[in-house]
């Protein structure tokens, strides 16, 4: 299924970091971008600044199957 962990470096609130997140989510996440007519980064930032405690690696998890449960509903 691809769940190999990726590490990229982001740019969020004018300073870089890193995220790891299974290949599959990266995947799903720049789907999303996409669909919402942003970028990647851009959509990081969002889930981001409306996390608050949470890890951000989980929050983006969180967000794309969130984001995705509410494209499967009828």
């Amino acid at each position: 299924m691809g769940g190999d962990i990726v590490k990229r470096s982001v740019m969020i609130a004018g300073h870089r970091t890193s995220v790891s997140l299974e290949a599959p989510f990266w995947e799903a996440l720049r789907a999303l971008a996409a669909s919402e007519g942003r970028s990647v980064q851009a959509l990081i930032g969002a889930i981001d600044a409306a996390r608050g405690d949470s890890n951000l690696s989980s929050a983006i998890r969180v967000h794309v199957l969130a984001a995705f449960r509410t494209q499967a509903s009828p």
